[in-house]
């Protein structure tokens, strides 16, 4: 195990330190069953980091011997989406957005049949009726809205990705939806004047502090610092560090499309350090980036009961989010109600529980891509385990 020295100590924020010890030995068996490539966590209790712990290899390549560093640099994937959410809220605060407003009236190719019905909120508690991601059900010819925008060739990427459709009307299904929440990153470009990972970087990342967040790690400072599990990652740092990489996406529309269903990059601290600032009311360090009454609306829920969720077979259970964040808390949970969070693929997670003050957040790299639910759930209860 690597660690880094923290401020805090566990008995200091009311918390078992030998459930730190068992912690790292719960990510280490996993690590040892092939489950999970490694593993960095930070954790953090009324404002105070009491944790910041890594297990495991940098690297997928047995002859890699070199250890994950607790300030690994990885991909967020879908924690994006808490960002993407925050910004919506700023704008709301401003008054220059209502999250019951239409799409359509923000965005022109929104404003006909079947998607003028769309609001923001839909968008953000993924009931907007949209193609969900292309996993989510057992549909052999689903044709993605980005399969519609390479075919469109950058004319009006927009109107090409609508060719996909809706899968049904808005507010009556919960299906996850990525592509949501690059539509509320157009929402934030257009509404701000800013490209929306402009926006989040100016007016989220670095007013909270986050050293190690961004959506550029095409710098060899940068990718220097990340965790390797694949091939796909190990080209692009070899390339990137060898001063051979071409961004293949530099002049085309895909530059133009906002990557905020999952682009950026963090560390398990920076993330840490963003749910704390979302724990005390949208201030860190006395700057405010999002204020009390907007996070408490962003974090109740939002669908109706009726509203069902038959994603990744689920089999059309209640799946209770906020305008923003996921908010499931079921018999596996032990987590406190009204605790909220976001996964992201690959995998990594962050939770922040209000009641407890307790934020952790946390990176657990897949073998092969291949989902483990042990490094997520699993985890999450031993990590509350410690609460005294």
């Amino acid at each position: 195990m690597v660690s880094l020295k923290t401020e805090y100590s566990a008995m200091d924020v009311g918390y078992d330190p030998k459930r730190v010890e068992y912690l790292t030995h719960f990510f280490e068996d996993l690590i040892e069953k092939k489950k999970i490539l490694s593993a960095n966590y930070c954790l953090a209790r009324d404002g105070k980091v009491f944790a910041n712990n890594a297990v495991g290899k940098l690297s997928f390549r047995e002859e890699d011997s070199r250890e994950l560093q607790p300030d690994t640099i990885q991909k967020i994937a879908s924690i994006t989406k808490l960002f993407t959410a925050v910004a919506i809220w700023q704008l709301v605060e401003d008054g220059r957005l209502r999250v019951n407003q239409k799409v359509g009236e923000i965005i022109e190719e929104f404003s006909f049949p079947p998607f003028d019905e769309i609001t923001v909120a839909h968008l953000l508690s993924h009931t907007s009726g949209l193609q969900p991601d292309y996993n989510c059900f057992e549909y052999k010819y689903q044709v993605s809205q980005w399969n519609f925008i390479q075919e469109d060739k950058g004319n009006n990427w927009i109107a090409a990705s609508l060719r996909s459709g809706l899968r049904c009307k808005p507010g009556v299904e919960w299906a996850y939806s990525t592509f949501g929440f690059v539509i509320l990153g157009e929402i934030i470009s257009r509404v701000s004047g800013e490209f929306a990972n402009d926006y989040i970087m100016e007016h989220i990342v670095k007013p909270c502090g986050l050293k190690d967040t961004g959506f550029d790690y095409c710098k060899k400072e940068i990718i220097s610092r990340m965790n390797i599990p694949h091939e796909r990652r190990e080209k692009q740092v070899n390339e990137v560090l060898g001063g051979t990489y071409i961004d293949t996406d530099e002049g085309t529309v895909w530059e133009k499309i906002p990557a905020t269903g999952g682009g950026l990059y963090s560390t398990s601290y920076d993330l840490c350090r963003f749910g704390t600032m979302l724990l005390q009311g949208g201030y860190i360090d006395g700057n405010r980036i999002l204020g009390r009454k907007a996070i408490e609306k962003m974090t109740t829920i939002y669908p109706h009961p009726d509203v069902k969720d038959y994603c990744w077979n689920a089999g059309g259970v209640y799946h209770p989010c906020g305008l923003g964040p996921d908010m499931r808390c079921n018999d596996a949970s032990i987590y406190t109600p009204g605790t909220y969070f976001h996964e992201g693929a690959g995998g990594c997670c962050l939770i922040i529980d209000p009641t407890e003050k307790m934020v952790a957040a946390w990176f657990v790299p897949y073998i092969n891509d291949v989902w483990c639910i042990e490094s997520q759930f699993h985890a999450a209860a031993v990590i509350w385990s410690g609460i005294i």
